[in-house]
């Protein structure tokens, strides 16, 4: 064999030898995440008026900090409709923002999120084998794909796709997705939705604080899950709640909720719900212009520890 052929294979098996590792660890990390991408491409979905708008941006801005995409007006939905729209991000979470123009078709609007995929087909395939029933098949929109799917005890979600792969910061602090379950469907709801996110129970109380959901005197079911797509908390109640409690679909981690609860009240936001401490944490409930309701906290000195330990 000629000596440059022996170098060039010597060559090839080097990087071979180099690259296998890397293939087979990205492998196993598609394994193990599924088709989500990563917490800060999940968006809050947040519908208002259009005169409440540019309230609203203000207001979560002055709260939250980060900065707002440039606003456009499009059509989001397979069949004919207008608003403007833009994305809020934040260190402490992202909303997508709408403000429709015209009667908002149906079911949009109902939707809680927006989970980014690394193939909205597989994606598709995986929440049916997971148990979710796919209500809005997919669609295009101005910048990717998208369709809405709906878990059992009737949770909305929207998952995408971009057609330019998104680049976003990660967030300081990992929002959690707050979603209600009736005791009958919260065994589906969690089976099916681990199964599509690949996710982890990290804790089930089954007498939870019901201060946490406006009733002192009673206890509650309440579930925290993990996964690539970030953090979920399932509140399993009999549904006889206060309001404003069912209303808000997102929680807010910050370092410091007295300060965060001061820029909120002075942006134009309303507290409804005074902070209060339970589960290692201090909470409270807000109410942005245009009525989006948010949870905020902020985790005690040991909770805090404890998490960034993880």
């Amino acid at each position: 064999m000629k000596p440059a052929r022996i170098l060039v294979l010597l060559a090839f098996a080097a990087a071979v030898g180099t690259t296998a590792p890397i293939a087979a660890k990205d492998a196993t990390k598609s394994r193990e995440t599924g088709v989500a991408v990563a917490p800060q491409y999940d968006t809050t979905h947040v519908y208002v008026a259009p005169e409440d708008v540019d309230k609203f941006v203000t207001s979560f801005l002055a709260t939250f900090g980060g900065k707002s995409t440039k606003q456009v007006v499009a059509t989001v939905t397979p069949t004919p409709s207008s608003t403007t729209s833009q994305l809020l991000q934040t260190p402490a979470g992202t909303v997508s923002l709408f403000g429709f123009k015209t009667p908002i078709p149906y079911p949009f609007g109902a939707e809680r999120n927006g989970y980014l995929v690394t193939d909205i087909d597989e994606a598709i395939k995986a929440a049916r084998t997971a148990g979710a029933d796919v209500i809005v098949s997919t669609f295009p929109d101005p910048i990717g794909r998208d369709a809405v799917i709906q878990w059992p005890g009737g949770v909305n979600l929207q998952i995408y796709w971009h057609t330019t792969k998104p680049d976003y910061t990660p967030f300081e602090r990992i929002p959690e997705n707050r979603v209600y379950v009736s005791p009958d469907r919260v065994a589906a709801f969690t089976r099916g939705f681990l199964a599509f996110s690949r996710g982890k129970i990290v804790s089930d109380d089954a007498k939870a604080p019901g201060a946490e959901i406006g009733r002192p005197e009673a206890t509650y079911r309440r579930i925290r899950i993990e996964s690539a797509f970030g953090k979920m908390v399932v509140l399993v109640t009999d549904g006889h709640l206060p309001y404003p409690y069912g209303r808000e679909t997102t929680g807010y981690e910050v370092s410091d909720l007295a300060a965060t609860l001061a820029k909120a009240k002075e942006a134009g936001a309303s507290v409804l719900v005074e902070p209060y401490t339970s589960d290692g944490r201090s909470a409270a409930f807000v109410v942005f212009p245009g009525g989006y309701v948010a949870e905020i906290h902020s985790l005690a000195q040991k909770s805090a520890a404890r998490a960034a330990g993880k």
